[in-house]
Protein backbone atom coordinates (compact mmCIF):
# COMPACT_ATOMS: atom_id res chain seq x y z
CA UNK A 1 0.00 0.00 0.00
CA UNK A 2 1.69 3.54 -1.32
CA UNK A 3 1.76 6.05 1.79
CA UNK A 4 -0.84 8.77 0.04
CA UNK A 5 -3.55 5.77 0.59
CA UNK A 6 -1.91 5.04 3.78
CA UNK A 7 -2.78 8.66 5.13
CA UNK A 8 -6.08 8.03 3.90
CA UNK A 9 -6.55 5.17 5.79
CA UNK A 10 -5.34 6.91 8.67
CA UNK A 11 -8.04 10.03 8.42
CA UNK A 12 -10.45 7.30 8.17
CA UNK A 13 -9.61 6.34 11.44
CA UNK A 14 -9.74 9.46 12.94
CA UNK A 15 -13.53 9.77 11.55
CA UNK A 16 -14.37 6.98 13.13
CA UNK A 17 -13.13 7.95 16.57
CA UNK A 18 -14.98 11.32 16.05
CA UNK A 19 -18.39 9.65 16.49
CA UNK A 20 -17.84 7.36 19.18
CA UNK A 21 -19.78 7.78 22.27
CA UNK A 22 -18.39 8.49 25.49
CA UNK A 23 -21.05 6.08 27.32
CA UNK A 24 -22.93 2.55 26.61
CA UNK A 25 -26.02 1.75 26.31
CA UNK A 26 -28.55 1.09 29.66
CA UNK A 27 -26.51 3.51 32.01
CA UNK A 28 -28.66 2.31 34.67
CA UNK A 29 -27.70 -1.35 34.87
CA UNK A 30 -24.18 -3.29 34.73
CA UNK A 31 -24.58 -6.67 33.96
CA UNK A 32 -21.98 -9.45 35.71
CA UNK A 33 -19.74 -11.89 33.81
CA UNK A 34 -18.93 -14.70 36.65
CA UNK A 35 -15.69 -15.84 37.11
CA UNK A 36 -14.66 -19.37 36.90
CA UNK A 37 -11.82 -20.71 39.16
CA UNK A 38 -9.02 -21.64 37.33
CA UNK A 39 -9.45 -25.43 38.50
CA UNK A 40 -12.98 -25.66 37.10
CA UNK A 41 -13.22 -24.09 33.59
CA UNK A 42 -16.50 -25.06 31.65
CA UNK A 43 -16.13 -27.79 29.40
CA UNK A 44 -17.43 -27.28 25.83
CA UNK A 45 -19.25 -29.77 25.23
CA UNK A 46 -22.88 -28.77 24.92
CA UNK A 47 -24.00 -29.98 28.89
CA UNK A 48 -24.19 -27.14 31.12
CA UNK A 49 -23.73 -29.42 34.05
CA UNK A 50 -20.40 -27.14 34.88
CA UNK A 51 -22.34 -24.13 35.07
CA UNK A 52 -24.49 -24.80 38.18
CA UNK A 53 -21.34 -23.29 39.97
CA UNK A 54 -22.94 -19.85 38.25
CA UNK A 55 -25.79 -17.96 40.81
CA UNK A 56 -28.82 -17.39 39.42
CA UNK A 57 -28.39 -13.56 39.71
CA UNK A 58 -25.69 -13.86 36.26
CA UNK A 59 -28.54 -14.79 34.44
CA UNK A 60 -29.97 -12.72 31.70
CA UNK A 61 -33.48 -13.79 30.62
CA UNK A 62 -36.07 -12.85 28.13
CA UNK A 63 -37.50 -10.17 30.53
CA UNK A 64 -34.51 -8.25 29.56
CA UNK A 65 -34.69 -8.43 25.61
CA UNK A 66 -36.81 -5.81 23.71
CA UNK A 67 -38.12 -5.56 20.13
CA UNK A 68 -36.93 -3.08 18.61
CA UNK A 69 -39.32 -3.07 15.72
CA UNK A 70 -41.54 -0.77 17.56
CA UNK A 71 -43.40 -2.51 19.69
CA UNK A 72 -40.52 -2.51 22.40
CA UNK A 73 -41.82 -5.75 24.16
CA UNK A 74 -40.25 -9.03 25.70
CA UNK A 75 -41.10 -12.10 23.53
CA UNK A 76 -44.00 -14.13 24.53
CA UNK A 77 -42.51 -17.16 26.71
CA UNK A 78 -44.89 -18.96 24.61
CA UNK A 79 -42.91 -18.43 21.35
CA UNK A 80 -39.44 -17.62 23.39
CA UNK A 81 -38.08 -18.12 26.40
CA UNK A 82 -34.47 -17.73 26.28
CA UNK A 83 -31.29 -17.53 29.85
CA UNK A 84 -27.73 -16.94 28.90
CA UNK A 85 -24.93 -16.49 30.82
CA UNK A 86 -21.22 -15.41 30.83
CA UNK A 87 -18.24 -16.43 32.51
CA UNK A 88 -14.62 -15.52 32.30
CA UNK A 89 -11.44 -17.35 33.80
CA UNK A 90 -8.76 -14.90 35.04
CA UNK A 91 -5.55 -15.13 33.17
CA UNK A 92 -7.56 -15.96 29.94
CA UNK A 93 -8.25 -13.74 27.28
CA UNK A 94 -11.74 -15.68 26.74
CA UNK A 95 -15.24 -14.98 26.84
CA UNK A 96 -17.57 -17.95 28.08
CA UNK A 97 -21.24 -18.19 27.15
CA UNK A 98 -24.23 -20.81 28.44
CA UNK A 99 -27.38 -20.03 26.00
CA UNK A 100 -30.40 -21.99 26.48
CA UNK A 101 -33.58 -21.23 24.67
CA UNK A 102 -36.74 -22.98 24.33
CA UNK A 103 -38.79 -22.28 21.53
CA UNK A 104 -42.29 -23.07 19.65
CA UNK A 105 -40.95 -22.90 16.58
CA UNK A 106 -36.91 -23.29 15.13
CA UNK A 107 -36.25 -22.10 11.66
CA UNK A 108 -32.83 -23.87 10.97
CA UNK A 109 -33.26 -26.07 7.51
CA UNK A 110 -31.77 -24.07 5.17
CA UNK A 111 -27.63 -23.43 4.58
CA UNK A 112 -27.77 -19.70 3.65
CA UNK A 113 -28.35 -17.06 6.45
CA UNK A 114 -31.84 -17.55 7.30
CA UNK A 115 -31.70 -19.33 10.76
CA UNK A 116 -32.71 -18.45 14.24
CA UNK A 117 -29.72 -16.40 15.13
CA UNK A 118 -27.93 -15.43 18.59
CA UNK A 119 -26.36 -12.02 17.10
CA UNK A 120 -23.08 -11.17 19.79
CA UNK A 121 -21.01 -8.05 19.68
CA UNK A 122 -18.68 -7.49 21.85
CA UNK A 123 -15.91 -4.91 22.16
CA UNK A 124 -13.11 -6.12 24.57
CA UNK A 125 -11.56 -2.75 25.16
CA UNK A 126 -15.27 -0.60 25.64
CA UNK A 127 -13.92 2.23 22.86
CA UNK A 128 -17.18 2.35 21.27
CA UNK A 129 -17.34 3.25 17.88
CA UNK A 130 -18.71 1.79 14.44
CA UNK A 131 -17.75 -1.37 13.22
CA UNK A 132 -19.26 -2.32 9.53
CA UNK A 133 -18.35 -0.94 6.48
CA UNK A 134 -19.13 2.87 5.85
CA UNK A 135 -22.54 1.65 3.62
CA UNK A 136 -24.30 1.21 7.05
CA UNK A 137 -25.02 5.07 7.30
CA UNK A 138 -27.29 4.29 10.27
CA UNK A 139 -24.67 2.87 12.24
CA UNK A 140 -22.40 5.43 11.58
CA UNK A 141 -24.56 8.20 12.36
CA UNK A 142 -22.58 9.86 9.91
CA UNK A 143 -21.94 9.92 6.31
CA UNK A 144 -18.29 10.91 6.59
CA UNK A 145 -16.55 7.77 5.56
CA UNK A 146 -19.09 6.81 3.01
CA UNK A 147 -18.36 9.91 1.36
CA UNK A 148 -14.75 10.09 1.78
CA UNK A 149 -14.65 6.91 -0.32
CA UNK A 150 -16.54 8.64 -3.02
CA UNK A 151 -15.31 11.84 -3.03
CA UNK A 152 -11.61 10.45 -2.89
CA UNK A 153 -10.62 8.63 -6.09
CA UNK A 154 -7.21 7.52 -4.14
CA UNK A 155 -9.82 5.12 -2.15
CA UNK A 156 -12.37 2.48 -3.03
CA UNK A 157 -15.25 1.21 -0.36
CA UNK A 158 -13.92 -2.61 -0.18
CA UNK A 159 -10.71 -0.88 1.59
CA UNK A 160 -12.54 1.01 3.54
CA UNK A 161 -14.55 -2.69 4.10
CA UNK A 162 -10.99 -3.93 4.93
CA UNK A 163 -9.41 -1.49 6.84
CA UNK A 164 -12.15 -0.81 9.44
CA UNK A 165 -14.53 -3.31 9.31
CA UNK A 166 -15.25 -5.79 12.77
CA UNK A 167 -11.09 -4.41 13.65
CA UNK A 168 -11.58 -2.99 17.12
CA UNK A 169 -15.54 -4.95 17.78
CA UNK A 170 -16.75 -8.37 16.86
CA UNK A 171 -19.82 -9.23 15.54
CA UNK A 172 -20.95 -13.17 15.33
CA UNK A 173 -24.01 -14.39 13.79
CA UNK A 174 -24.06 -17.33 15.79
CA UNK A 175 -26.80 -20.27 13.78
CA UNK A 176 -29.09 -21.53 16.29
CA UNK A 177 -28.58 -24.30 15.93
CA UNK A 178 -26.22 -24.88 12.83
CA UNK A 179 -26.94 -27.70 10.57
CA UNK A 180 -24.20 -28.56 8.03
CA UNK A 181 -22.59 -25.16 8.06
CA UNK A 182 -19.93 -23.38 10.11
CA UNK A 183 -21.45 -22.47 14.14
CA UNK A 184 -22.00 -18.98 13.27
CA UNK A 185 -20.97 -16.22 10.60
CA UNK A 186 -17.93 -13.90 11.91
CA UNK A 187 -19.58 -11.10 10.38
CA UNK A 188 -16.20 -8.98 9.54
CA UNK A 189 -13.24 -9.40 7.62
CA UNK A 190 -11.19 -11.23 10.36
CA UNK A 191 -13.32 -14.77 9.50
CA UNK A 192 -10.50 -16.59 11.22
CA UNK A 193 -11.75 -15.28 14.33
CA UNK A 194 -14.44 -17.97 14.87
CA UNK A 195 -11.94 -21.34 14.39
CA UNK A 196 -9.84 -22.60 16.96
CA UNK A 197 -7.44 -21.58 19.30
CA UNK A 198 -9.77 -18.69 19.46
CA UNK A 199 -12.99 -19.97 20.00
CA UNK A 200 -14.57 -22.73 20.25
CA UNK A 201 -18.73 -23.89 20.21
CA UNK A 202 -20.97 -27.02 21.16
CA UNK A 203 -25.30 -28.14 20.74
CA UNK A 204 -27.50 -30.21 22.64
CA UNK A 205 -30.53 -30.68 21.13
CA UNK A 206 -33.50 -32.82 19.81
CA UNK A 207 -35.43 -31.49 17.59
CA UNK A 208 -36.13 -30.92 13.84
CA UNK A 209 -36.60 -27.89 11.62
CA UNK A 210 -40.02 -26.65 12.53
CA UNK A 211 -40.32 -28.44 15.53
CA UNK A 212 -40.68 -26.79 19.37
CA UNK A 213 -37.80 -27.80 22.11
CA UNK A 214 -34.97 -26.80 24.11
CA UNK A 215 -31.74 -25.85 22.76
CA UNK A 216 -28.64 -25.46 25.26
CA UNK A 217 -25.56 -23.94 23.19
CA UNK A 218 -22.24 -23.46 25.00
CA UNK A 219 -19.06 -21.43 23.54
CA UNK A 220 -16.20 -19.54 23.72
CA UNK A 221 -14.92 -16.68 21.86
CA UNK A 222 -11.81 -14.16 22.40
CA UNK A 223 -12.28 -10.44 22.15
CA UNK A 224 -9.93 -8.54 20.10
CA UNK A 225 -8.95 -4.89 20.64
CA UNK A 226 -7.84 -5.47 16.95
CA UNK A 227 -8.78 -8.03 14.61
CA UNK A 228 -7.26 -7.53 10.86
CA UNK A 229 -8.39 -9.01 7.86
CA UNK A 230 -4.63 -10.30 7.26
CA UNK A 231 -5.14 -12.90 9.92
CA UNK A 232 -3.56 -13.40 13.44
CA UNK A 233 -0.35 -12.53 13.31
CA UNK A 234 -0.85 -8.46 14.26
CA UNK A 235 -3.92 -9.28 15.95
CA UNK A 236 -3.90 -7.73 20.00
CA UNK A 237 -6.27 -9.69 22.08
CA UNK A 238 -8.34 -8.08 24.56
CA UNK A 239 -6.71 -8.13 28.50
CA UNK A 240 -9.35 -8.97 30.56
CA UNK A 241 -9.33 -8.57 34.44
CA UNK A 242 -10.66 -8.05 37.52
CA UNK A 243 -13.81 -5.37 37.46
CA UNK A 244 -12.90 -4.25 33.99
CA UNK A 245 -16.15 -2.93 32.02
CA UNK A 246 -16.32 -4.57 28.69
CA UNK A 247 -19.37 -3.24 25.79
CA UNK A 248 -21.14 -6.50 24.90
CA UNK A 249 -24.77 -7.09 24.17
CA UNK A 250 -26.68 -9.86 22.14
CA UNK A 251 -30.12 -10.06 19.91
CA UNK A 252 -32.46 -12.92 19.29
CA UNK A 253 -33.12 -13.33 15.81
CA UNK A 254 -36.42 -15.42 15.64
CA UNK A 255 -37.82 -16.22 11.92
CA UNK A 256 -40.96 -17.82 14.15
CA UNK A 257 -43.71 -20.33 11.94
CA UNK A 258 -43.61 -18.43 8.55
CA UNK A 259 -47.94 -19.28 9.18
CA UNK A 260 -48.40 -17.55 12.30
CA UNK A 261 -46.02 -14.96 12.96
CA UNK A 262 -43.37 -12.55 12.07
CA UNK A 263 -39.84 -12.33 12.06
CA UNK A 264 -38.33 -10.67 15.48
CA UNK A 265 -35.26 -9.02 16.60
CA UNK A 266 -35.42 -8.85 20.23
CA UNK A 267 -32.20 -7.06 21.58
CA UNK A 268 -30.61 -6.66 24.97
CA UNK A 269 -29.62 -3.02 24.09
CA UNK A 270 -32.37 -0.25 23.34
CA UNK A 271 -30.38 0.52 20.05
CA UNK A 272 -31.43 -1.87 16.95
CA UNK A 273 -27.66 -0.27 15.53
CA UNK A 274 -25.67 -2.24 18.39
CA UNK A 275 -25.32 -5.01 15.85
CA UNK A 276 -22.57 -2.79 14.35
CA UNK A 277 -21.99 0.69 16.70
CA UNK A 278 -20.28 -0.69 19.77
CA UNK A 279 -21.23 2.63 20.99
CA UNK A 280 -24.97 1.31 21.54
CA UNK A 281 -23.43 -2.19 23.33
CA UNK A 282 -24.33 -2.65 27.25
CA UNK A 283 -21.86 -2.54 30.42
CA UNK A 284 -20.95 -6.02 31.37
CA UNK A 285 -18.44 -5.72 34.68
CA UNK A 286 -15.78 -8.52 35.11
CA UNK A 287 -16.32 -10.27 38.39
CA UNK A 288 -13.76 -11.31 41.13
CA UNK A 289 -14.45 -15.09 42.14
CA UNK A 290 -17.62 -15.26 44.27
CA UNK A 291 -17.01 -16.10 48.13
CA UNK A 292 -17.63 -19.86 48.10
CA UNK A 293 -14.26 -19.85 46.12
CA UNK A 294 -12.09 -17.66 47.10
CA UNK A 295 -9.26 -18.23 49.56
CA UNK A 296 -9.14 -16.41 52.57
CA UNK A 297 -5.76 -15.70 52.40
CA UNK A 298 -2.98 -16.73 49.85
CA UNK A 299 0.16 -14.75 48.75
CA UNK A 300 0.78 -14.20 45.16
CA UNK A 301 3.10 -11.34 43.49
CA UNK A 302 4.44 -10.35 40.38
CA UNK A 303 7.58 -8.34 39.39
CA UNK A 304 9.82 -6.01 36.41
CA UNK A 305 12.66 -5.53 36.21
CA UNK A 306 13.56 -1.83 36.49
CA UNK A 307 16.65 -1.21 35.14
CA UNK A 308 18.54 -4.21 34.14
CA UNK A 309 22.63 -2.81 34.08
CA UNK A 310 21.74 -2.30 37.74
CA UNK A 311 19.98 -5.60 38.75
CA UNK A 312 17.17 -3.08 39.49
CA UNK A 313 13.52 -4.86 40.16
CA UNK A 314 10.43 -3.73 41.11
CA UNK A 315 8.05 -6.64 42.94
CA UNK A 316 4.03 -6.48 43.12
CA UNK A 317 2.21 -7.68 46.06
CA UNK A 318 -1.17 -9.44 44.05
CA UNK A 319 -2.15 -11.46 47.55
CA UNK A 320 -5.88 -12.38 48.15
CA UNK A 321 -7.41 -11.76 51.71
CA UNK A 322 -6.55 -9.41 54.28
CA UNK A 323 -3.19 -8.60 54.79
CA UNK A 324 -1.56 -7.08 57.67
CA UNK A 325 2.07 -8.26 57.47
CA UNK A 326 4.44 -8.68 54.05
CA UNK A 327 8.23 -10.60 54.55
CA UNK A 328 10.22 -10.77 51.21
CA UNK A 329 12.97 -12.80 50.94
CA UNK A 330 15.11 -12.27 47.35
CA UNK A 331 16.93 -15.23 47.87
CA UNK A 332 20.65 -13.19 48.18
CA UNK A 333 20.32 -12.59 51.97
CA UNK A 334 18.45 -9.52 51.90
CA UNK A 335 14.63 -9.30 53.38
CA UNK A 336 11.90 -6.16 53.08
CA UNK A 337 8.69 -5.89 54.61
CA UNK A 338 7.24 -3.36 52.35
CA UNK A 339 4.35 -4.92 50.41
CA UNK A 340 5.61 -3.55 46.88
CA UNK A 341 9.72 -3.50 47.61
CA UNK A 342 12.23 -2.30 44.80
CA UNK A 343 15.15 -4.86 45.35
CA UNK A 344 18.93 -4.31 43.76
CA UNK A 345 20.52 -7.59 43.05
CA UNK A 346 24.19 -6.98 44.06
CA UNK A 347 25.30 -10.26 41.33
CA UNK A 348 23.73 -11.55 38.20
CA UNK A 349 21.66 -14.75 39.82
CA UNK A 350 18.12 -16.71 38.81
CA UNK A 351 17.47 -16.81 42.93
CA UNK A 352 13.86 -18.41 44.27
CA UNK A 353 12.40 -15.34 45.71
CA UNK A 354 9.59 -16.00 48.79
CA UNK A 355 6.94 -13.79 49.62
CA UNK A 356 4.80 -14.27 53.06
CA UNK A 357 2.15 -12.78 54.10
CA UNK A 358 0.23 -12.70 57.48
CA UNK A 359 -3.56 -11.84 58.19
CA UNK A 360 -6.38 -12.26 60.09
CA UNK A 361 -7.14 -16.00 58.75
CA UNK A 362 -3.47 -16.83 59.64
CA UNK A 363 -0.61 -16.99 56.90
CA UNK A 364 0.37 -17.84 52.96
CA UNK A 365 3.66 -18.04 51.35
CA UNK A 366 4.27 -17.82 47.54
CA UNK A 367 7.78 -18.59 45.93
CA UNK A 368 9.34 -17.99 42.42
CA UNK A 369 11.65 -20.50 41.67
CA UNK A 370 14.20 -19.01 38.93
CA UNK A 371 11.47 -16.40 37.32
CA UNK A 372 13.70 -13.50 38.30
CA UNK A 373 16.60 -14.15 35.56
CA UNK A 374 19.40 -11.13 36.02
CA UNK A 375 22.22 -12.62 34.10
Amino acid sequence: MNLSRMLVLAVIAAACGAFRASALDRPDVTFKIFQFPADQIPRIDGDPADWAMVPESYAIGSDQLAEDGGGHTAPDPKELEVKVKVGWVKGLNRLYFLYEASKSYWDFSRPDLRNDIFELVVDGDASGGPLVDAGHVDVWNAKAVGEMATRDSRLTTPEVHWAAHGAQAQNYHIFTPALDKDWCMAWDSATWIKELPWANAAYNYNFKPGEAGKLVLEFWITPFDYAGPEGPQRAVESVLSEDKIIGLSWAIIDHGDPKTSKQHFWNLSRHHQMFGNASYLCAFQLMPLEPPFRKPIEAQWTWKVVDMDRRLVAFKDLSVGTITAWKWDFGDGETSTEQNPIHQFKRSSSPTIVLEVEGSAGKSRRAKVGDVSLK
